[in-house]
């Protein structure tokens, strides 16, 4: 069961925007991360949640969408996340966030994968001017969004192929996603 989770757990990038998650649901996906590890049990993270059209549409224009597809701007209307949680490391708390906001997020995702949901961690995010429209102090220090959604796109792992980490779209818009063989990844067994 934990395998067809991780398995159908891909980074969507398109998805059916009109389909709403209420934010009651985005909080159970939360209180996952809430109650997994945390390095040292310091839980310095902290979330933004984001469900209504307005300031979704204001959160995306602030995101990168995936740099491998030179071509594609990101989802058009229609296809964008109907939420997004913001995900940050609350400076009072700790220096530090360790590998905290990795285990968090992948706690959320699995959350929303076996609600019959999606998303798509992204990085590529222009914090100054999200710091601003969320009005947030220095304190805080934003390290990624989540986007989710109900998936719009079909996403299927494949081998890679001569190193090429690239993922791409067919002409039927399935996204592929090459990942590395199991073998070629465990380097011993003792």
């Amino acid at each position: 069961m934990l395998r067809d989770l991780i398995l159908k757990n891909r980074s969507y990038r398109r998805f059916i925007q009109s389909e709403t998650i209420a934010t009651e649901k985005l909080r159970e996906w939360i209180d996952l991360a809430r109650v997994s590890a945390s390095g040292r049990n310091v839980q310095p993270l902290k979330y933004i949640i984001s469900n209504t059209p307005e300031v979704n549409a204001r959160i995306f224009e602030l995101l990168g969408w995936a740099g491998y597809l030179t071509y594609w701007d990101g989802p058009e209307e229609g296809e964008r996340p109907s939420a997004y949680i913001v995900q940050l490391h609350d400076t009072f708390v700790s220096g530090n966030y360790f590998c905290d906001h990795g285990i968090a997020v992948q706690s959320i995702l699995l959350g929303a994968v076996e609600a019959g949901y999606g998303g798509c961690i992204i990085g590529s995010v222009n914090r100054n001017r999200l710091k601003e429209l969320l009005n947030l102090d220095d304190r805080y220090e934003i390290l990624q969004v989540i986007a989710l959604g109900k998936p719009a796109e079909t996403v299927v792992l494949e081998e890679m192929k001569n190193g090429d980490v690239k993922y791409w779209r067919d002409e039927n818009q399935v996204h592929h996603v090459p990942k590395r063989s199991l073998d070629e990844i465990i380097l011993k067994t003792l």
